[in-house]
């Protein structure tokens, strides 16, 4: 009990005097608490961006179109496809690294009047999700209707509404076989800027009608979230498996592209970050300099009366990670909002709020102010109470 009180007076000795430092000199605790916010502001804002953005993007990326085709190898192109079972068992390997939408196309040679197109046999709603970006002037094909391409409509001066005869010939032959055609309504006209604009789109049972016949599908295209390493690995595992007789392969302009962006933003991140580290670092270390200038005196006195650098230092390091605490956890609130409003307005995003990183940005904070602290802190220990006291 007896050496409690001592400890207990001692505490309340050392917040009594933090307390007057901070309050004597609020001018200086304020710069140096908004050289935290500043810091943290900026820090937590990017790193919400640079992490939730990406994401988000991958995902939206992945609506443009496949990063993964699946097709028949050589020695199965002309054995009818593939099957619904081998479909399935493909897709299920896809998905069992990551998650995946897929899309098939049946393919088959057509002459609309004395020209040869290729329609592409599909299910209107797996294509339409795979591909969101397509850009189709009316509506996707339906049962007696097809979608054509931008250039088919273009060389057959085809309109929304309007119909066409198409006949089937088959592979790899001149012959038509339906020499009359059969009469679709042009239901919509698709405008993807790539080579589906010179191919007409029709459902699954209005192919197999005119071909007069059912078989499986020439191509599955997979949109999937694996990172690159496991497309990769998914690629190896379908190619591997001989038995199966397809064939896989990455579509590397939507995986670079992914990748590249992705990269950019992170790089940013880094550059801009140890930026604003820096600048963090020498606001803080420059705001306490400043006070320990001042309270060169109070040092050389304190020394004087016993006062070792160490106690003194504690004083200071507290009194440095108090500003970075209060200054980390208003910079971290308003870098939220500011981030939250960037995602909105530039990106078109939601924010939500990461507590995790929100941490993280608090003890950042608090750390750099510590550390910002430590070369004015070396420069005080080197104050001589003798001179001070001469001078007093």
């Amino acid at each position: 009990m007896a050496g409690r009180k001592p400890m207990e007076s001692n505490a309340r000795m050392f917040l009594a005097m933090l307390r007057g430092a901070v309050f004597r000199r609020r001018s200086r605790a304020v710069m140096a608490i908004v050289s935290s916010v500043v810091g943290a502001a900026t820090l937590f804002c990017l790193a919400a961006v640079c992490l939730a953005v990406p994401q988000q993007m991958t995902r939206e990326m992945r609506s443009y179109g496949a990063n993964l085709i699946v097709t028949p190898d050589s020695t199965w192109e002309s054995k009818g496809g593939i099957d619904k079972a081998m479909v399935d068992h493909t897709t299920s390997m896809v998905r069992a690294r990551a998650e995946a939408t897929y899309a098939t196309y049946r393919y088959e040679n057509v002459r609309v009047n004395a020209a040869s197109y290729v329609i592409a046999g599909i299910s209107v709603a797996s294509v339409r999700t795979l591909n969101g970006h397509w850009s189709v002037d009316g509506a996707w094909p339906s049962s007696g209707s097809v979608m054509v391409g931008r250039d088919v409509a273009d060389a057959m001066e085809l309109k929304v509404g309007g119909t066409v005869a198409i006949a089937y010939r088959s592979q790899g032959s001149d012959d038509i076989l339906d020499t009359k055609g059969t009469e679709f309504r042009v239901a919509g006209i698709v405008d993807t800027g790539g080579s589906e604009d010179g191919m007409i789109y029709a459902v699954n049972s209005d192919v197999d009608a005119l071909a007069k016949s059912s078989r499986g599908v020439d191509v599955i295209e997979y949109s999937t979230q694996a990172s690159d390493e496991g497309l990769e690995q998914t690629v190896e595992a379908i190619n591997d498996m001989t038995s199966m007789h397809v064939s896989a392969r990455t579509v590397t302009r939507i995986t670079a592209a992914d990748t590249r962006i992705i990269t950019m933003l992170r790089t940013l991140f880094w550059i801009v970050s140890v930026v604003v580290l820096v600048l963090t670092f020498v606001g803080v270390s420059t705001t306490i300099s400043s006070i320990v200038s001042q309270r060169g005196n109070e040092i050389g006195l304190r020394k004087a009366l016993g006062a070792s650098n160490a106690g003194i230092a504690s004083e200071f390091l507290v009194e440095s990670g108090l500003y970075g605490l209060l200054g980390g956890v208003l910079g971290t609130a308003l870098g939220y909002v500011f981030a939250a409003a960037l995602t909105t307005v530039v990106f078109d995003r939601s924010l939500d709020m990461s507590w995790p990183l929100a941490a993280g940005s608090v003890f950042v904070s608090v750390v750099m102010a510590i550390l910002a602290s430590v070369p004015p802190l070396r420069r005080s220990s080197r104050i001589d109470p003798a001179v001070v006291l001469r001078e007093e």
